[in-house]
């Protein structure tokens, strides 16, 4: 704060993950390590210094705080700040830190996953799994006396299967979770039955026909599908986008943006959810917001530095990969809230269309909405019911587009099973996504077949 800044902050972190991969029926690699360091920021205007060292030492926080103000040239004498400690809600409570588990209880889980896959049907010929976890403890400080601490334990479990046909066909499936729970979550959420779903898709959906191709009726499973609100929605809320006027939501607060049915919330607070926080890497709670409600743009995202040059406040949204990056306003866990139809009375509704049951990869352009989504699973509609799998499937469209042609939303909601990575701006957080049934009309399905 000598040079001038208006606003400085100290973020440090202590993070220990552990890595297993497994192929061919063998464990490939089994990992642990131990990451500390701090990262320190000045705010001048929108300007922002930042710096990061992995040395605590009292020379090296003194470099890398000079460092971070340079952003500033002024020269003042500044003041104490009162730091003040707020309690903080608790949205995950993890009594063995992952950290502290031994390596070999994370090796067979991988291990069982593996041969339940292997054993749930002969044409399933390879099989690739994997575990990671991490158990992260933060403190945050700044200049406005904010001082909060946090430990945040995050795990994962996930197995890819790829299942042969007739002609040498091959069809791949993946399914996998976790969140910030205790290692006795895979008790319930066994080995087995991860290696089991990835298996069944693969098998699934062997035999597929090629994808009819054109504008039809979607229906979206419950779950995962909300990777397509995320991708197609979530990030053209985001307050720096917003600020600079490049997301197409700019300046449409309180408009009507979207079918009546729509209902959007963005919530760091879901017990366990691979996306929540009980604090966001700038020290203040995680919230649940309503961005947009029965149609209507109520609400962006935002963190300190875009709250504080947009005249608003941060809603818990500042968050960061790591000490050695600067935090930006980022997504937590993102789900569309229910309906009132049940999944039976939505499918009866669909003469001809496409029902997608699992999601691939995709992106999205934040200027205008423009999004290309893969599609891993999924089957023709006939006559309300579902018939037979289809391959190379592509969900083509704008995102607000598709918001207002949603036609009816399900009763049964459901968060995914804890395997979303959002990336942004070179930065990896984990995230949550959800919605439950869900149909869309007049949406462009691409594909080969007629």
């Amino acid at each position: 704060m000598a040079r001038g800044a208006e606003f400085a902050e100290i973020y440090v972190e202590k993070a220990t993950s552990t890595a297993v991969s497994l192929d061919e029926g063998k464990i490939k690699s089994a990992q642990s390590g131990s990451v500390t360091g701090v990262g320190v920021r000045a705010i001048r205007g929108a300007q922002v210094g930042y710096a990061y060292s992995d040395d605590l030492d009292e020379p090296a926080l003194l470099r890398t705080a000079q460092t971070a103000a340079l952003i500033a040239d002024g020269n003042r004498e500044p003041g104490p700040v009162n730091m003040a400690r707020k309690p903080l809600p608790t949205y995950y409570q993890v009594r063995t830190p992952l950290a502290d588990v031994d390596v070999a209880r994370k090796i067979e889980l991988v291990k069982a996953a593996d041969a339940a896959a292997r054993a749930y049907d002969k044409r399933v010929k390879q099989v690739t799994g994997g575990y990671a976890d991490q158990t992260r403890e933060i403190l945050v400080a700044n200049t406005l006396g904010h001082l909060a601490e946090d430990r945040q334990d995050l795990c994962r479990l996930g197995v890819q299967c790829v299942a042969f046909g007739r002609r040498n066909e091959r069809r791949t499936g993946f399914y996998g979770g976790g969140g910030r729970v205790d290692f006795r979550f895979f008790e319930d959420f066994s080995p087995a039955h991860v290696g089991r779903e990835a298996a069944r898709q693969a098998v699934a959906t062997l035999g597929a026909v090629p994808a009819p191709a054109g504008p039809q009726t979607v229906v979206l499973a419950p779950g995962w599908s909300g990777i397509l609100l995320h991708e197609a929605v979530g990030h053209g809320l985001e307050a720096d986008f917003i600020r600079k006027g490049t997301s197409l939501f700019t300046g449409k607060l309180v408009e009507k943006v979207a079918s009546e049915l729509v209902t959007v919330i963005d919530d760091g607070t879901v017990a366990g959810g691979r996306g929540s926080i009980n604090v966001d890497d700038e020290g203040n709670p995680g919230e649940r917001k309503v961005l947009i409600e029965r149609g209507v743009l109520r609400g962006y995202l935002y963190d300190h530095l875009n709250a504080k040059l947009t005249g608003q406040k941060s809603t818990g949204s500042g968050r960061r990969q790591s000490f050695r990056h600067a935090p930006l306003p980022r997504m937590t866990n993102t789900y569309l809230a229910p309906g009132d139809q049940t999944p039976e009375e939505i499918l009866e509704g669909v003469s001809r269309g496409l029902y997608c049951r699992q999601f691939g990869g995709g992106q999205v352009d934040i200027s205008n909405g423009n999004f290309v989504f893969e599609i891993s699973e999924a089957y023709l509609i006939e006559n309300g019911e579902l018939t037979r799998p289809v391959k190379g499937a592509m969900l083509i469209g704008v995102g607000p587009e598709v918001l207002k042609n949603v036609s009816a939303v399900g009763s049964d909601a459901s968060h995914d099973p804890g395997l979303g990575t959002c990336g942004k701006d070179g930065q990896s957080v984990p995230v949550g996504v959800g919605l439950p049934t869900v149909r869309i009309d007049n949406l462009t399905v691409g594909g080969t077949g007629a």
